[in-house]
């Protein structure tokens, strides 16, 4: 067909502009399940349109980030976490010649498997997919327990979304699947067999990584200062803020206009940072393919040794001052309470549980159905869930 010429013609350009350690969409190691490609998407590109398509990249909008949603209209969701994130990724792609829409995939899906209420409630998960009676529950089904939000969205990729008759899931490229499922090595994960043979992940996979902790790391920083739970001054113990600080403070006086300028300019100084240092890692490392990057000792993506210890820095002020902030905490232990009682609650009593999800329960261990059921669930539906289970109403019907 004439329009199959159109993604040759692409692939094509990729072959040509990409450099010699970038993946090609053309050298995919292909997909589980047969599929005839696109006429006018090479396969990175149809993975990413995927991902957007599904319902569960359209929760992450009411799902937290670190501040729940209804806190306020400006501060981050983990939808709007995953875009910055995905931009970064796309930015440090670019100066590196390496696949920008297979970093754009692997960015997108990354926080798929995220529950509601962010990292709180995946603790709160791991801790009820791992006791006794649950475990009980998992012998003989091959299924380990617990709950982790990157084997979470590998699992979403792979299982949970989709609609195609033929097979379970997207059906993703495997070069997408390996750079979604960050930590790789899990040996009670059988699962995760195929992303074990190398030590390193490819150059784009390493990229998105970085690229969402960059993205949490200065946007964190702006909703805490927009919550006032830190302050401009108190950050100032951290060398690259103060670094920014003094940069925006020569061009304007004024308080929010250098917030704004300065997590713009940290941003770029982490970005610039790991673009130049990972092309010196390139060099002394000698890759001159896709393989070679997979078979390196050590990631090649990463800040320079001057930065590093800054950047680690700025991570732990986070920890300190924002993430375990009393008002942040009270909202995550209420966060627990509420997962634990909704998890419980329909494992003591499935019937409870909406009927799409009973039909899984004929093909997938309970306790996981139940999982996969809270750990999808927006911020406001776990709440409005609560609700129904456990206030007294006399109503029957939604």
């Amino acid at each position: 067909m004439v329009s199959d010429l159109i993604r040759r013609r692409i692939e094509a350009n990729e072959n040509a502009s990409l450099a010699p350690y970038a993946c090609r969409s053309s050298e995919s190691r292909g997909r589980r399940y047969p599929s005839d490609e696109h006429p006018y998407r090479t396969a990175y590109q149809r993975d990413r349109d995927k991902i957007i398509y599904t319902p569960a990249f359209r929760r992450l909008q009411y799902k937290t980030q670190v501040f729940v949603n209804f806190e306020g209209d400006h501060y981050r969701t983990r939808l709007t976490h995953t875009i910055e994130g995905s931009q970064i990724a796309r930015t440090i792609a670019r100066a590196l010649a390496v696949n920008e829409d297979l970093v754009e995939a692997i960015a997108l899906a990354h926080d798929l498997g995220h529950a509601p209420f962010g990292h709180a409630s995946e603790d709160a998960l791991d801790a009820l997919m791992k006791q006794p009676a649950v475990m009980a529950r998992l012998e003989g089904t091959g299924d380990p327990g617990g709950f982790e939000h990157n084997l979470q969205s590998l699992r979403i990729v792979d299982l949970l979304e989709g609609h195609n008759p033929n097979h379970p899931g997207l059906n993703l490229t495997w070069e997408v699947r390996e750079g979604i499922c960050k930590h790789r090595f899990a040996p009670a994960h059988i699962e995760l067999a195929e992303f074990q043979e190398t030590p390193q992940t490819s150059l784009e996979a390493q990229i998105a990584d970085i690229a969402d902790e960059i993205a949490y790391n200065c946007h964190d920083v702006d909703d805490g200062l927009r919550a006032g739970l830190v302050t401009i001054e108190e950050l100032e113990e951290n060398q690259l803020w103060r670094d920014a600080l003094a940069q925006v403070r020569r061009v304007s006086a004024d308080p929010q206009e250098q917030r704004y300028r300065a997590v713009k300019t940290l941003v770029d100084r982490l970005v610039t940072d790991v673009v130049m240092a990972t092309l010196e890692n390139i060099e002394k490392a000698g890759v001159k393919s896709a393989d070679d990057v997979r078979h390196c000792p050590q990631p090649l993506i990463s800040y320079s040794p001057e930065i590093t210890p800054q950047a680690e820095s700025l991570k732990a002020f986070l920890y300190r001052h924002v993430y375990y902030h009393y008002q942040v905490v009270r909202m995550k232990e209420k966060a627990r309470r509420l997962i634990s009682d909704l998890f419980n609650a329909y494992l003591e009593q499935p019937d409870q549980l909406p009927t799409h999800v009973q039909r899984r329960l004929a093909t997938v261990p309970e306790p996981r159905a139940i999982c996969d059921y809270v750990a999808g669930m927006t911020d406001r539906y776990a709440v409005d869930e609560h609700r129904k289970l456990f206030e007294i109403d006399v109503r029957l019907l939604p």
